[in-house]
């Protein structure tokens, strides 16, 4: 193999995670000046200008925090169970398109880690294990209620990636591919949410599910489960949890923004190519601040509501979804 290539992806992989793990930060700060925006707070501003050094703080007395761990616990597991949750979300973005392709030392470097034909199968894969970190933080912690948060959490996956699954089938459909680069270029006249308003709303649902965010947020219901499967962990490794979560969102926004939002294209992007990254971070940017009023605005729903909500409402849908999407297709086609 040419090691051009190699060095290639190594460069485009360090740079992606920088991104991420910078972004998970942020994202924090975001969150807190957001929410404390909308309840009529100040938010954190003491640190740095304006705030901005907050994140930062944060990690070094992260770092700094006695960590411990419960005498009856199961030690190896307890351990890697955080690792285990943070490495499927850093990386699931490796498939998502970032902008188009640039000239670099006489060669066309495409703006992404990797382009395969099956793309959204790879995603699929990769979300579906994040979950076992969660499950076997409750388990491994030995503690009744941290349990109960990682079966909660095993429970909202299989009910909301059913949803999650189908909604991937309508951009498919319409783009004939399931590469992810392939469905962004199948967006250069009109975005698919103008298609798939259905299936966008279904998706974004299930992710806000997918990922634990408000109003589904059980796995971690702390008037119920004292923080749910995280009880026991402190300092760095119970970071790595959130650090997880939010490199989730992320992630989760980057695929939304491909699959319905027309991924990094934009005004101008042809001519200037460096304009597709901040494009697709400004549509990130807008589906994270959508997340955060969520949180601000909605009561956490009652978990048989929450079940029920999946199984007898977003699965119909999505199967709806499915069936009027191929219908039109085919019409379309005779």
């Amino acid at each position: 193999m040419d090691w051009a290539v190699i060095l290639e992806w190594v460069i485009k992989s360090v740079i992606l995670l920088a991104v991420l793990v910078t972004g998970f930060a942020y994202t924090t700060f975001y969150e807190r000046r957001l929410l404390a925006r909308i309840q009529v707070r100040v938010g954190p501003n003491r640190a740095g200008p304006f705030g901005f050094l907050q994140p930062a703080a944060d990690g070094i007395k992260l770092i700094f925090k006695e960590e411990l761990i419960p005498a009856a616990a199961y030690k190896t597991i307890f351990i890697l169970a955080p690792i285990l949750t943070v490495l499927p979300a850093l990386v699931i973005t490796a498939v998502v398109p970032w902008g188009g392709s640039i000239e670099l030392f006489g060669r066309a470097i495409p703006m992404s880690i990797s382009d395969i034909n099956v793309g959204i199968l790879y995603i699929l894969s990769v979300a579906s294990i994040s979950v076992y970190g969660i499950v076997l933080a409750g388990w491994s912690s030995n503690n009744k209620y941290a349990m109960l948060g990682g079966l909660r959490s095993s429970a909202q996956m299989l009910s909301y990636e059913l949803a999650l699954g189908l909604a991937f089938v309508g951009p498919m459909l319409i783009a004939g591919s399931m590469s992810l680069t392939e469905i962004v270029d199948a967006q250069r006249g009109i975005w698919f949410i103008v298609y798939q308003p259905l299936g966008a709303f279904i998706f974004y649902v299930s992710m806000l599910a997918e990922v634990n965010r408000a109003p589904f947020d059980m796995p971690e219901a702390e008037q119920e489960l004292t923080a749910g499967y995280h009880t026991e962990y402190s300092g760095m490794k119970f970071a790595l949890f959130f650090m997880g979560e939010y490199i989730k969102m992320i992630a989760v926004s980057a695929i939304f923004a491909s699959l319905f939002l027309g991924g990094y294209r934009g005004p101008f992007v042809e001519q200037f190519p460096l304009l597709g990254p901040l494009y697709l971070l400004i549509k990130i940017a807008a589906s994270l601040g959508i997340m955060i009023w969520i949180r601000a605005t909605l009561p956490r729903l009652r978990y048989d509501r929450l079940m029920a909500f999946g199984w007898k409402v977003l699965l119909p849908l999505s199967l709806l979804n499915i069936f009027l999407t191929a219908v039109v297709i085919v019409l379309l086609d005779l």
